[in-house]
């Protein structure tokens, strides 16, 4: 069987860089460390709006539990949600399946 060694050069454009995959996901795990959303945020993150949201991820029972844990739920009229930014993120990702199911019910 006979080889051809090539050697290849790509040149990157300056405004660039080369990075793992691993290393990409821990810098934006990391740019939302220490941040909050309002809900104002939050519907724009998921591109929803307010009822939405409280009828498909944050009041049913199943959700409630765990987000009680980074989620302030307002005690009274005129007070603001607040949502750990990084912990509600990795929420969204991991139970998109289940909001989905919530949503077509």
């Amino acid at each position: 069987m006979q080889q051809l060694n090539v050697s290849l050069s790509i040149p990157i454009p300056s405004d660039k860089v080369l990075i793992e995959k691993v290393e990409l996901e821990r810098l934006k795990d990391e740019s939302l460390e220490g941040v909050y959303w309002t809900m104002k945020d939050l519907e724009k993150r998921i591109n929803r709006k307010q009822l939405w949201i409280k009828d498909n991820i944050l009041y049913p029972p199943k959700f409630k539990k765990q987000l009680e844990e980074f989620v302030y739920y307002p005690e009274s009229q005129g007070q603001t949600w607040l949502f750990h930014a990084r912990k509600m993120a990795k929420f969204l990702d991991r139970n998109f399946s289940e909001i989905v199911k919530e949503e077509a019910n």
